[in-house]
């Protein structure tokens, strides 16, 4: 990879994105017109323009951007963030199958890449199912190296635009199109005007009625010992009375000091999926994994709970830790095979969200020379027992069977990876945009001893917060 940055002298401020810009064209057409040297037209090849800028917020300057793909990620602890559009190159897998084929190829596809190019996306939660119409612009797995980009790592913010030859490109015209699209980035760093339009119509997949049959179809289940836990979630689809601008569940998120990752992807004009995750599938450094088990929700909004009561509540409840301890010996199990050093912890904690607390135990461990590797950790961990169940298979197969909705990519794993590291989370607390219509997506761990109802309740609050956002409109 060729890495260009900008010389701002030591003791100068960042420059603002207007000139940030127009660096970074300067510097694309000064190496437009040299001669690349010391590079193999024979190979693929990565050239990276970078400057540094003061920008605390992409999100308003990527709400005015007409550029797609649209992508941003930010992770948990709010320390890197990034906000995407177009695209420089992209990973896809098409077709369906197991979701270990997914992983595969995409393993595969990422030895040919740049070692330091990290991909954003995402991969649906069960490609045994034939995906519908909504989720016509989200492939089963799709991840896109952004043509430009604004980033945050550490204590740094950065504009870089990525320009990747393979064998066989143009060069001329692939710096062509990257300096057209420097040239078509909106400067401004005001939101976009566009708010939400009125909410029409609410309806659910599973309702009611239907949610309790289902549950019961799982309890019969655990009585014949088949399945010890089973996560069922509900679509909860909004009409509203025009297109509905999907950056504005970024923008006007009430709570941005909660613990959650921010994940939006928008493959296509007026198709978006938005994600307020707290679950973390896995963070990878070299060979170093770091998981968790987050199962056991308490809604303290629904019991006027504060942090304190509502982690007694948890840490005491009989049924929400069951359903934690099924979550976190799946896990330790699940990674014997392919780690060594396997630290989980032994205290559970209370992940403590705005209106919702989760039980929560992080794990770190190694990953044996042999299985380092994304697709390897991806089979092992997903999907993982808080957003399908145990056993893994006859679980999937029961959900499969009951949900009367397509998954598409809720509960999926969503996040970015590169050839040595990656950090993905689980797409839960989401919602798809499409045009006028959004589908709100969530679910409920049963186990012996659920209520339908209570589950039901869960659901709700949930989506709450998601829910929330549509009733705001500027």
């Amino acid at each position: 990879m060729t890495e260009l940055h900008n010389n701002m002298p030591a003791d100068s401020s960042a420059p603002s994105i207007e000139q940030a810009l127009i660096l970074l064209r300067e510097r694309v057409e000064a190496a437009f017109m040299q001669q690349e040297r010391e590079v193999d037209g024979n190979l693929p090849h990565l050239t990276t323009f970078r400057v540094d800028i003061d920008m605390p917020d992409a999100l308003p300057w990527l709400s005015r951007q007409q550029l797609f793909p649209k992508l941003y990620w930010m992770n948990r602890e709010k320390s890197e963030w990034t906000a995407g559009i177009g695209e420089a190159d992209r990973i896809e897998v098409t077709g369906n199958g197991r979701n270990e084929r997914s992983f595969l190829l995409l393993e595969k596809a990422m030895q040919e890449k740049d070692f330091h190019a990290r991909y954003i996306g995402g991969f649906c939660f069960n490609n045994m199912q034939q995906q519908n119409e909504l989720w016509s612009g989200f492939s089963p797995a799709l991840f896109i190296l952004p043509l430009i980009r604004i980033e945050h790592y550490g204590s740094k913010t950065s504009v870089v635009c990525s320009l990747w030859l393979k064998p066989g490109d143009e060069r001329d015209a692939a710096y062509a199109r990257l300096l057209d699209a420097i040239g078509s980035v909106d400067p401004s760093t005001l939101p976009a005007d566009a708010g939400i339009p009125e909410l029409t119509n609410v309806s659910y997949s599973p309702d009611r009625e239907d949610w309790v049959r289902n549950c019961r179809q799982v309890f019969e289940t655990f009585d014949s010992g088949k399945v010890e836990k089973v996560i069922l979630a509900r679509q909860t689809e909004l009409e509203f009375s025009g297109p509905v601008p999907a950056i504005r569940f970024l923008i006007n998120y009430p709570f941005p000091d909660s613990s959650t990752y921010r994940f939006y992807f928008e493959p296509v004009e007026g198709q978006a999926f938005v994600s307020f995750t707290p679950e973390r599938l896995y963070r990878r450094d070299g060979d170093l994994l770091l998981t968790e088990a987050l199962a056991g929700t308490v809604t303290k909004e629904a019991l006027k709970a504060d942090d304190h009561t509502a982690s007694e509540l948890l840490l005491n409840s009989e049924k929400d830790v069951r359903e934690h301890r099924f979550v976190k010996d799946t896990i330790y199990r699940e990674l014997q095979p392919v780690c060594r050093d396997i630290d989980m912890e032994e205290t559970v904690q209370v992940l403590q969200l705005s209106s919702l607390a989760h039980l929560y135990t992080r794990c770190k461990a190694r990953l044996k020379p042999e299985f380092r590797s994304d697709s390897t950790v991806l089979g092992q961990l997903h999907p993982t027992p808080a957003v399908g169940g145990v056993p893994r298979e006859e679980s999937m197969q029961l959900i499969l069977s009951i949900e009367p909705f397509c998954r598409g990519w809720y509960a999926g794993p969503i996040g970015w990876f590169s050839k040595d590291a990656a950090e993905f989370a689980v797409g839960i607390r989401s919602a798809l945009v499409s045009e006028g219509r959004v589908c709100l997506y969530s679910g409920a761990g049963l186990v012996q001893g659920s209520d339908p109802d209570s589950e039901w309740e869960e659901v709700d609050q949930k989506i709450g917060e998601i829910l929330a956002i549509t009733k705001q409109t500027t």
